[in-house]
């Protein structure tokens, strides 16, 4: 593999750009796994903290997909032209994955909601105001706050004291993980996201199910716009 050595002060951007050439070029086509984390901090003679640090922008860009154990492989759709447009991340969610989630959400965790209201104890609502914190806390940091995210609507089924919808719920954890981490990545974390769920928080510990509901499906109708403009302008790119 002839990737050139980088001895310069900013190693993280240097690594970056070479890998986006070896994209470019077609060494690595879409769908393939890149070299291992040792290989390439072995190529690019840098630590692997470095290697880390570029792979990592790569994929918040949705340019690279990293599999638990498997490793991290070139985005199987990834059109060239989006590694010249950097302000705008790929969305790896399909609309049908979303329209699936979405009915599920609007089956299942309305429901939720609405039984949260009526059985909550005081446990529940201060689990749920932890996990809003995190969420706050970790605002600019997608992943964690997506973990976070995830707790604040697990604790929403773990209140409504119904424990097939709570086991319904953690049985798909790494689906709506998946979901929840790639409207925040490729959305980004809104300020209207934000509120949206300090929204359901205080209808919830008001017992306002209508108003946890209400705000719960807007938020969920914006994203739908957000995504439908996202993958327009992804496909006006091709």
């Amino acid at each position: 593999m002839s990737l050139q050595s980088i001895q310069k002060h900013n190693v993280v951007n240097a690594v970056y750009e070479q890998i986006k050439e070896k994209l470019l070029d077609g060494s690595w086509p879409p769908g393939s796994k890149l070299p291992s984390e040792a290989e390439l901090t072995a190529s690019f003679n840098v630590s692997r903290v470095s290697i880390r640090s570029a792979v990592q922008r790569l994929r918040d860009l949705g340019i690279v997909v990293t599999h638990q154990g498997k490793g991290s492989f070139v985005a199987k759709h990834l059109n060239p032209q989006n590694l010249f447009n950097e302000q705008q991340p790929i969305m790896h969610l399909s609309r049908e994955e979303f329209h699936d989630m979405m009915v599920f959400r609007q089956t299942v965790e309305f429901k939720c909601m609405e039984l949260a209201v009526l059985n909550a104890t005081p446990e529940d609502i201060t689990a749920l105001e932890q996990a809003l914190n995190r969420m706050l806390v970790n605002k600019d940091d997608y992943k964690k706050y997506s973990q976070a995210d995830f707790e604040f609507h697990l604790a929403i089924a773990k209140a409504s004291q119904n424990k097939v919808f709570y086991n319904v719920m953690h049985s798909i954890k790494d689906t709506y993980y998946y979901y929840l981490e790639e409207l925040n990545r490729a959305l980004g974390i809104s300020l209207e996201s934000v509120e949206a769920h300090i929204k359901v928080f205080m209808a919830i510990k008001n017992r306002d199910s209508s108003t946890a509901v209400a705000v719960l499906n807007e938020a969920m109708a914006e994203n739908v716009i957000a995504i439908e403009k996202l993958k327009k302008t992804a496909s006006g790119s091709e």
